[in-house]
């Protein structure tokens, strides 16, 4: 046999269907092993999905990592002016520096509104 697939017979004078099939398709019969060749192969049905229910919120993480919320629901933040140039600054105002202060009442909202599940 010159030529020809391992296991098969030469195919005939006219190529039929079923050898142009085994040539681009390969020698699996459709739906066992080639999931491509059955246009009705099934999909995989997804156990948790949930019809219905509303997106969950995004926090803001850039928020998140700046900002606190209290138990009393107040919002701590962290003092400006302490990250470098310390030489030039006096001990009692590093001092100072080193607490947390509160956000203002008119920008508790705004920040509220960033972090949805704290």
């Amino acid at each position: 046999m010159k030529g020809g697939v391992k296991g098969e017979s030469a195919p005939p004078a006219g190529l039929t269907i079923r050898w142009f099939a085994f040539i681009f398709r390969g020698p699996f019969p459709a739906g066992i092993h080639n999931r491509r060749a059955s246009p009705f192969a099934r999909r995989p049905v997804r156990s948790g999905s949930k019809v219905g229910v509303m997106p969950k919120m995004k926090t803001n993480k850039a928020a998140a990592k700046r900002f606190r919320v209290t138990g009393s629901g107040r919002v701590k933040r962290p003092k400006a002016g302490g990250n470098h140039g310390m030489q030039e600054k006096s001990r009692k105002r590093l001092r100072r520096l080193r607490k947390n202060d509160m956000v203002d009442s008119t920008m508790q909202k705004h920040v509220k509104r960033l972090l949805p599940y704290s």
